[in-house]
């Protein structure tokens, strides 16, 4: 009890010092001094201030949404804010939660007026019971972790956003101990021995207990704004002076880095998508949805816990030069595990045009003794060597230029429908995409794009020089967006082709990045629409024939993202119908589900959902050791059937238990994401939608003389 009366013995003058400046000096629990000292709390500065104030009247008056600064959206940023500092409700207590409501009916005239007291009071307050916590985890840890029973019947909450504020410390000790038993549990099931979960544990706490102990100002202006902006929609952020230096590279870490878009989550730095042709997609293990928790360097063991850092220091340690490499600890997309983590290594790298350009290949589908030539057009991303086309370059690379080449190529190998495959494609130049669309349909609008003050832009293309007026099938899935979107909502409306795949990913916002006196404004400022009026927003692309997909919309995808503005309709455009599929669909869909329920791939891909979606329902899990065990033994066997089922197809032994899988599972990982064109075949995705593009050729069916000579004679049916 030394340092408590050691603490009780400074001078009233120091007591009233940190009262005054809200330092909120409260010793932790078992009474301990961390050696780092006393936290010192941050404080506002002026230019963070008339940055507010400009923020607000931005979002006023400049945002795509019309929306105020009132009452209902300041107390919404309240919740907000806390929901962001506190969103498993693991640190604040109940009496902390009653005292910042009083200032509820004050944020209003706060946001207006640039008033930034209250919420650097909050965030202050969140760093200190951070400590709190933070130092009673590791004084659980420094006491042993094996006096940590097992054996009742308590189970875990897994999620606590909507749980009780805890009462009091006491209250909080006991989620934290239950907190710190889910994880030594995870570990041991794990394989991993108490000498190990030790030091793991000591080793993740202390690292973000200093980083505590390094606040800054500008941690708790951008955390305020953004609670604050993210009202209007989640794209609309605040960038802070060192966030603004780097914005491109936050975005999309493809030069000299990994090549992928990551966002922060909580406390964790998550994966949205994968830069097609960068190091990450080579590499092949990395994918979407994956919470990257550490970085470590080329020749050093150590690895950086990153858990609660922020996202431009994450990227700070992923960057680095060219043809190093870069060790990455990560909890894997679904992991049933939390504990359990991966580690990959990825040589640093720029994004080659080459890797993201076009591919095409050729598929032959037979149907009653007749041939007919399926071409396969894979497109990664929309892309322009612009730098090349300033330079004069006549043959400089682009989408459009690529496709019509590999069209024609295929055109020469007697191809007789097409199928372009946009899954996994984020999107890229809108150029390209409206130039696409002019590949396939002759002069006409792509897509409109409507501003705040409610003037719309129509973006057409006026080529007439069609490179297939054939069967065309175009394939999306949840990560599919924005300029993806765009191409397959015209074609469709245009009735030009039939999508399939799952649904896309709804991302049809347009943002600028507008100057502030200090930092930076991304605002959403207006929004696609497809041309028959529809927007591309949250429900983005719902394919004509429906592939369930691995990819969780409630994981990936606008959507599921938190005030993501509606789905809605504005006019749409005079513009022709090539082909009204809804008269055949119905038989065409038919004869999809009958041919598919026979495809064993299919019946493999609906278990593996099955079985995510059991993990992602579960809302607590036993702390009992023998219970956990069987409930993991239970996911891990069903996994492992589902696993070694898809081998034997692919004529691979299957593995004798768990352990061999997961020593394999690397590899398993990197295999799954490669390239879907691999040399055992196109994968049976892309063998259904040739088979569906047959159906629409049969001549039996009428289906191979709907498609019309831009003369306007009708094409004859293939003999």
């Amino acid at each position: 009890m030394s340092n408590l009366n050691l603490h009780r013995s400074r001078t009233i003058a120091s007591i009233l010092w940190t009262v005054c400046l809200l330092v909120l000096i409260s010793l932790p629990a078992h009474g301990k001094i961390d050696p780092r000292g006393v936290y010192q709390p941050v404080e506002p500065t002026a230019d963070q201030s008339r940055a507010n104030i400009l923020i607000a009247r931005q979002l006023q008056f400049g945002h795509y949404v019309d929306k105020k600064v009132d009452e209902d959206v300041a107390s919404r940023a309240l919740d907000a804010y806390l929901d962001q500092l506190d969103k498993q409700r693991l640190y604040f207590l109940e009496s902390d939660i009653e005292e910042f409501e009083r200032h509820r009916g004050d944020m209003e005239r706060a946001l207006k007026s640039g008033r930034l007291d209250i919420p650097f009071r909050i965030y202050n307050r969140f760093q200190q019971r951070t400590i709190e916590r933070l130092e009673f985890a590791l004084s659980l840890i420094e006491d042993g972790i094996d006096e940590f029973d097992f054996d009742g019947d308590e189970e875990y909450k897994l999620d606590r956003s909507e749980a009780d504020w805890a009462s009091d410390r006491e209250a909080l000790d006991v989620v934290w101990q239950d907190h710190l038993r889910n994880a030594v549990l995870n570990m041991r099931l794990d394989d991993q021995d108490d000498e190990a979960i030790q030091s793991t544990l000591k080793r993740r706490y202390e690292s973000r207990l200093n980083r505590v102990f390094e606040p800054r100002s500008e941690d708790a202006f951008q955390s305020w704004m953004n609670a604050f902006t993210r009202l209007w929609d989640p794209h609309t952020q605040y960038l802070s002076p060192r966030s603004s230096e780097n914005f491109n590279i936050n975005m999309s870490l493809s030069l000299e880095g990994i090549g992928a878009v990551l966002q922060s989550e909580n406390e964790y730095t998550k994966v949205m998508r994968i830069v097609p042709g960068g190091p990450a997609d080579q590499q092949g293990e990395l994918g979407p949805a994956d919470r990257i928790i550490g970085v470590g360097q080329e020749g050093d063991d150590h690895m950086v816990n990153v858990i609660g850092w922020r996202l431009d220091e994450v990227v700070d340690l992923i960057r680095g030069p060219k043809e190093s490499k870069v060790r990455l600890e990560v909890i894997p997309a679904g992991a049933t595990n939390e504990m359990s983590t991966t580690e990959i290594e990825i040589v640093r790298d720029e994004v080659a045009l080459e890797e993201q350009a076009a591919q095409s290949h050729m598929l032959e589908q037979e149907r009653d003794g007749h041939p007919w030539n399926v071409g396969v057009i894979e497109i990664p991303t929309f892309y322009a060597d612009l730098e090349a086309a300033r330079a004069g370059d006549s043959d400089y690379r682009s989408t459009t230029r690529d496709v019509r080449k590999l069209i024609d190529n295929l055109k020469d190998d007697g191809m007789d429908g097409l199928v372009i495959d946009l899954r996994n494609n984020g999107g890229g130049a809108l150029s390209e995409a409206n130039a696409l669309v002019s590949l396939f349909v002759e002069a006409g609008p792509t897509v409109q794009v409507r501003g705040a003050d409610g003037s719309v832009q129509v973006f057409e293309e006026n080529n007439t020089d069609v490179a297939w007026d054939g069967p065309v099938i175009v394939l999306v899935n949840g990560l599919s967006a924005s300029a993806s979107e765009i191409f397959a909502g015209a074609m469709q409306d245009y009735g030009r082709a039939l999508v399939m795949g799952s649904q896309t990913f709804g991302k049809g916002t347009v943002q600028a990045v507008r100057p502030l006196n200090h930092g930076q404004l991304k605002i959403t400022q207006s929004k696609f629409y497809r041309i028959s009026g529809d927007s591309t927003q949250s429900r983005g692309v719902v394919p004509d024939i429906e592939v369930p997909s691995r990819i969780r919309r409630s994981q990936i995808g606008e959507a599921a993202l938190d005030d993501a503005l509606a789905w809605e309709q504005i006019d749409g455009l005079d513009h022709q119908v090539y082909f009204d599929f809804s008269g055949v669909l119905d038989n065409i869909r038919e004869r999809h589900h009958e041919r598919f329920s026979r495809v064993p791939e299919y019946q493999l891909l609906l278990r593996e959902i099955e079985l995510m979606e059991d993990r992602e329902n579960r809302t607590h899990v036993s702390l009992n050791a023998d219970k956990r065990r069987a409930e993991q033994d239970e996911l891990q066997q069903r996994q492992l059937a589902i696993v070694n089922e898809r081998r034997q197809l692919q004529d691979k032994e299957p593995f004798d238990d768990w352990k061999a899988y997961e020593e394999d599972a690397e590899a398993n990982r990197a295999m799954a994401r490669r390239s879907r064109m691999s040399e055992d075949g196109p994968d049976f995705v892309i063998r259904e939608s040739s088979n569906v593009l047959a159906d629409l050729l049969e001549k039996d069916k009428g289906f191979a003389s709907i498609f019309h000579d831009r003369d306007g004679t009708e094409a004859a049916a293939r003999d």
